[in-house]
């Protein structure tokens, strides 16, 4: 852990859905993550965790509370500014890897920084030192079809460390993999981490959990210290 800077912090952090009836999905809640730190967050489907997943990555805002990331209070911030924000700040790694199939991996990567206003020689630069990163430097101008789960995983995850974000935040990033494949992204992941990265993953899997620094449960949109 690097110091006690706090890269996600949530103070009374809630999201109620408007009704009738109303749905509280995520209750007030309460969170530190402090930079460099690899938290893990388990719990049953309808729990919450997609809603905390939003949260987190500022796609949704709570209806209560206050969320902080990297100190600033994302309450205060317009859409724009959100957004421009999440570009910066957070990587994100899905199952379902959202690779565009006729792309290249470099263009892949290089593609997810056009909104941040980089030239594409600076873009392609950043992507290959990405790619180079997670061992695939290899496969830079391979298209995904030609490619295996892993290495997909791969590419989504260069492809959310391309613009050095402080937070990577990943939902089931093994859940599209066998077993051994899985094995070799969460070793990637728990690399990822030794170098500074602070890492959070949602999963339902408990091999997957045991590998976080700590482990936090979602049940009935209540988050608690701990798994299920």
């Amino acid at each position: 852990m690097s110091g006690d800077t706090c890269v996600i912090e949530m103070r009374r952090a809630g999201l109620t859905y408007p009704g009738p009836p109303p749905v509280a999905a995520l209750k007030p809640c309460d969170l530190v993550v402090r930079k460099g730190e690899f938290v893990t967050i388990v719990g049953p489907s309808g729990s919450g965790k997609s809603t905390f997943l939003n949260i987190a990555g500022l796609l949704d805002s709570p209806t209560e509370g206050h969320y902080l990331l990297d100190g600033i209070d994302t309450g205060t911030l317009s859409d724009p500014d959100r957004s421009a924000l999440r570009g910066r700040r957070i990587g994100f790694v899905f199952q379902a890897f959202h690779l565009m199939p006729h792309r290249t991996a470099v263009d892949n990567v290089a593609l997810s920084m056009v909104y941040a206003g980089a030239g594409r020689k600076d873009r392609v630069r950043a992507a290959g030192e990405a790619l180079e990163r997670v061992g695939l430097s290899h496969r830079m101008n391979a298209v995904p079809t030609t490619l295996s789960g892993g290495e997909r995983q791969r590419v989504a995850i260069a492809r959310a460390l391309a613009a050095r974000p402080s937070l990577l935040l990943c939902d089931e990033p093994t859940g599209n993999l066998d077993s051994a494949t899985a094995a070799t992204i969460m070793g990637l992941l728990e690399a990822l981490h030794s170098d500074g990265m602070t890492v959070l993953v949602i999963t339902h899997d408990p091999a997957v959990a045991e590998r976080g620094m700590r482990t936090l449960s979602i049940r009935d949109g209540m988050l608690s210290e701990g798994g299920v």
